[in-house]
């Protein structure tokens, strides 16, 4: 069979003509060299450090190829996963090869739910750095607080599940709602408003910060920078109860204790009188215990006691400590009788001493005392001259010469 000879027309092109031009027209045109597309990644895969991956309309009815350079990853704020909602900005580039077009990512930022949890994430970290988080300061709950205030919708289930609560744990309780808008635009400022007006107002020893659950995003006003702040700079404990366990917001994160719920808040604030009750009873049995203890340990030290003086004997150490004071006084007796007589011949020895050394009896042995005027004892010639007058004292009587005469 023989071909057919075809004519060719002149402005045929061949296959890569066909792609280079498709090329050019995409990549030269400016509104597609730098353009923003919102998506849903709907797959990825990692290949040697190049993410490729697929970007379609949450309705499905469109996808584009995109790809992220390894050269690019550390310059993204996000990267893309499976079903996360994206912002993308990115060039069209054609490969050639395959006769495809796709998106080449210059940044790619979360969307939707994504973009609110970045926005989340970017306040937590510098709230984080200021260290309205710290645990240091987070302060103890009072043990018995006598007065509640609480922050939440009137409206709400959580104020019924609190004050039920409360009601059953301690009947009686004082508690002041310091009403607040829980969700929407106006809620985080209506929030701060009432965590203030509660800490100034109310006189309460502890402060409950709570809302019932929801959806996430019902929870978005106590991740508000607001709320956050209110609750780190309230001058009384914060406890906080918001959503449902597995839920966690910054005010969480800023307060003394988070327990979660609303219910669990009020359990967390205040004990249950039924565990009161049996503290106290434990408590009582505990000190009735030790003063057992302690006055049979009392007992036994006065048996023992007991037991030590009936083997010391007193009686006989009584006999014994007598013998040793009539021995001592004996000794004291003769050494007293010793000194005395001791001072007695002293006495004697000095009387005869005495009368020895006495001038009348000098005199007595026919001596006398000579003196001049003045009373003055003449004991030598010199002292005196012719003529003087002289008072001579004898054993009886005195005499008054005169000297004629005098001869050393």
């Amino acid at each position: 069979m023989s071909r057919i000879p075809v004519a060719v027309p002149d402005t045929a092109l061949s296959v890569a003509g066909v792609t280079d031009y498709i090329q050019a027209l995409l990549e030269q045109d400016p509104q597609l060299n730098r353009v923003w597309v919102m998506g849903e990644v709907s797959s990825a895969s990692d290949r040697g450090g190049h993410i490729f991956f697929t970007l379609q309309d949450t309705e499905a009815t469109a996808a584009i190829q995109a790809v992220v350079w390894r050269s690019q990853r550390s310059k993204l704020v996000t990267l893309p996963a499976a079903g996360e909602q994206v912002l993308l900005l990115g060039q069209i580039r054609v490969y050639p090869a395959r006769g495809q077009y796709q998106l080449s990512t210059l940044q790619l930022l979360p969307a939707g739910a994504g973009l609110q949890a970045l926005k989340r994430r970017q306040l937590q970290e510098r709230l984080t750095a200021e260290g309205l988080f710290d645990e240091d300061l987070k302060r103890p709950l009072p043990d018995y607080p006598q007065r509640l205030a609480v922050v939440t919708s009137p409206q709400a289930a959580a104020w019924g599940d609190i004050q039920r609560t409360l009601q059953q744990r301690q009947p009686g309780m004082q508690v002041v709602l310091s009403p607040a808008i829980v969700q929407g635009v106006q809620a985080p400022k209506s929030i701060a408003q009432a965590i203030e007006r509660a800490s100034r107002t109310a006189q309460a020893e502890l402060l409950i910060v709570a809302r019932g659950g929801g959806a996430r995003e019902d929870l978005d006003a106590f991740d508000d920078e607001q709320v956050v702040r209110a609750i780190a700079t309230s001058p009384i404990p914060v406890v906080t109860g918001i959503g449902h366990e597995r839920d966690e917001t910054l005010a969480d994160l800023a307060a003394d204790v988070c327990a979660h719920t609303p219910t669990a808040a009020a359990e967390c604030a205040v004990p249950h009188i039924a565990d009161l009750w049996a503290d106290h009873a434990a408590r009582r049995q505990t000190v009735k215990e030790a003063l057992q203890s302690a006055v049979q340990m009392h007992y036994e030290q006065v048996a023992d006691l007991r037991r030590r003086l009936e083997q010391l004997r007193l009686d006989r150490q009584l006999d014994q400590e007598r013998q040793r004071l009539a021995w001592h006084q004996q000794q004291l007796r003769q050494l007293v009788q010793y000194r005395l007589q001791a001072a007695r011949q002293q006495c004697q020895y000095l009387a005869q001493t005495l009368q020895t050394l006495d001038p009348e009896s000098v005199l007595k042995r026919g001596y006398a005392v000579v003196r001049a005027e003045g009373d003055r004892v003449i004991d030598h010639a010199d002292q005196v001259t012719v003529g003087d007058q002289l008072q001579v004292q004898l054993a009886r009587g005195t005499l008054t010469v005169e000297v004629k005469d005098r001869s050393s």
